[in-house]
């Protein structure tokens, strides 16, 4: 393992190298472990309003919308967010700025310095590390994502003043439970006692509002306690503010009104024109994101049923005049088949590809998974070339099934524009 001394400097490659080597398993869920260092950091009550959002799906593009109308109306926000794409400091933002490496490595430092003997996994060391920079950023919210599922995940360790569950799924069931109900009780760990806590699962398991009922936590649920009514290219909230023909964003509706819902809870002044403002210029690089027009490509991050179904209803609203190709890789202990079913019908080419490590799936895993005709390739990359290469101008195509799948074309496509 690698080891260091005090005195010497640690790049930020160097730190996520060591942060990979402390531990052996890449997921070990508890609170006890990292609660401790956390605790002798003082982390974990911050000094500023905390937002803790959970669910399946829709956390990223939650914390995306509600972080820019929070800052259209002025506030000072920062947002943790996992994996990244390209970059580590990704998962870091102030004023939607990623941090230097220099401050992330003095991050770093701090959590080192204190946690000892305690083995930390990856994730909790640089959740510990993020908590530091935010605890020192001067905000006035934090919006903080859950990493794997919520009752036991590194983010829990913070008291929250909100805390949101945007969706609920079959994922990760090796360790959240393999039905809806259990993955709810799992996701709603990150309720508080009193405080406000937000569902924007349309069809909630019984177990949302128990598991809130037991906490104490104070439920609010979409349909129920908040709702859309959408007319064309506007729509209206009800809840306990009323908004009137707000824009419809870029980013997944149902994820816009349950953040709505959120910042009502929070208690901090919101003007109408931010939410306009804020809903208007939301963005996330790997929803839907598009890289280019002629031939049409979009890259997505969709890696399971639940995500995949969404994508599916994006494309039917996107006209293709010509052929619609898909390049696909994904980590092969998702659902496979569940999410490639989604878009059966609406590929005419698929195009799949290995993704490396452990967990990733082979083109030909995938190929079982697909159960029809498709290429198989030797990485997303060529697979991505490849299609591209055959692509008319009325052509589409659509990268999608891992944040890594997502990460390997973007990383092609910064390069060829550089």
């Amino acid at each position: 393992m690698t080891t260091f001394t005090a005195s010497q400097s640690r790049s930020l490659v160097d730190w996520l190298s060591y942060l990979e080597a402390i531990h052996p398993a890449t997921i070990e869920l508890g609170l006890e472990r990292v609660g401790d260092v956390a605790r002798r950091l003082g982390l974990t009550t911050l000094p500023c309003k905390v937002v803790t959002v959970g669910g399946t799906n829709g956390k990223g593009s939650s914390c995306a919308m509600a972080a820019s109308i929070l800052m259209a109306q002025g506030y000072r926000v920062g947002v943790y967010s996992s994996p990244h794409l390209l970059r580590f400091t990704e998962r870091v933002r102030v004023q939607g700025n990623e941090l230097t490496e220099a401050r992330h490595c003095e991050a770093f430092t701090a959590v080192e310095a204190v946690r000892g003997e305690i083995a930390l996994t990856f994730f909790e060391f640089a959740t510990l590390a993020a908590l530091w920079l935010f605890a020192r950023a001067n905000l006035d919210v934090l919006l903080l994502e859950v990493g794997l599922g919520g009752r036991l995940d590194a983010t829990n360790v913070v008291e929250s003043d909100v805390a949101v569950i945007t969706s609920i799924a079959l994922d990760h069931c090796d360790w959240l439970g393999d039905t809806r109900e259990l993955v709810a009780i799992e996701k709603a760990g990150i309720y508080r006692t009193g405080k406000p806590a937000i569902s924007g699962e349309p069809e909630p398991p019984l177990t949302i509002e128990s598991e809130a009922l037991r906490l104490g936590a104070q439920l609010r649920q979409v349909g129920r306690d908040f709702r859309a009514e959408v007319a064309g290219d506007h729509w209206d909230y009800h809840g306990l503010n009323h908004y009137a023909g707000l824009p419809v964003p870029a980013l997944p509706l149902m994820n816009a009104v349950t953040v709505l819902a959120a910042l009502e809870s929070l208690g901090l002044p919101l003007s109408e024109a931010a939410i306009q403002q804020g809903l208007a210029s939301a963005q996330l690089a790997g929803r839907m994101q598009k890289l280019q027009d002629s031939p049409l490509v979009y890259v997505d991050v969709a890696h399971n049923p639940h995500s995949a179904a969404y994508l599916a209803t994006r494309l039917r609203d996107i006209p293709c005049r010509g052929v619609r190709r898909a390049v696909v890789g994904m980590l092969k202990d998702k659902d496979m088949a569940g999410s490639l079913v989604q878009l059966s019908g609406l590929i005419s080419e698929w195009h799949l590809a290995p993704l490396g490590g452990p967990r990733g799936a082979t083109a030909e895993q995938l190929m079982v998974a697909l159960g029809e005709e498709a290429t198989c390739h030797g990485s997303v990359a060529e697979a991505y070339r490849s299609v591209l290469a055959q692509s008319g101008p009325l052509d589409m195509v659509i990268v999608f099934g891992s944040f890594y799948t997502v990460a390997d074309v973007l990383a092609g496509h910064s390069q060829e524009e550089s």
